[in-house]
């Protein structure tokens, strides 16, 4: 009986000390959608992307209309067409749509890395803004990514304003 009495009086103490620590607990949370969204690091990377990539993107454009072109030439003229230049257009077009389709992957390939490269460099951007945040204003903990937050813990736009002040 005294065994379960000390066991009791431990878990009571224990969660009394645990209500204590919890109530001097700063909770945070930074969203970090809102990040790559909002913050002009994320927007001026994004242009640099949009930059480096525009002219590729209007590449690939013109070889779709130009695929397009031929497939609808095909279509309508095969019937037309002399067996041998029907093959002809056919092998073309088939050598165009590999074309497009090779140097729409490496397209995408490249986007995607340099995406992870400029993403990366934001959200180190933004570590160092919540930590410094978490520093100076006595934060235990500041959280990312969760499924429900209470907008009050939400310090997000304090990390944009560091952000946009950090240029």
């Amino acid at each position: 009986m005294k065994i379960k009495s000390v066991v009791l009086a431990s878990l009571m103490s224990a969660m009394v000390v645990t209500g204590a620590v919890a109530a001097e607990l700063k909770v945070g949370y930074v969203n970090t959608q809102r990040i790559f969204r909002d913050a002009p690091a994320a927007q001026k990377a994004a242009k640099k992307l949009e930059g480096e990539f525009s002219k590729r993107d209007q590449e690939l454009q013109r070889m779709a209309k130009q695929l397009q072109a031929l497939q609808e030439n095909l279509e309508k003229n095969s019937v037309t067409m002399a067996e041998s230049e029907r093959r002809t257009k056919e092998k073309e077009f088939g050598e165009v749509s590999r074309e497009f389709q090779r140097r729409q992957r490496e397209f995408r390939e490249d986007l995607n890395l340099r995406q992870n490269e400029e993403n990366a460099a934001v959200i180190e951007k933004a570590n160092k803004a919540i930590k410094q945040i978490a520093e100076n204003e006595k934060y235990d903990l500041i959280l990312q990514d969760v499924v429900w937050v209470s907008p009050r813990l939400d310090i997000t736009e304090r990390v944009i304003k560091a952000l946009s002040e950090g240029k």
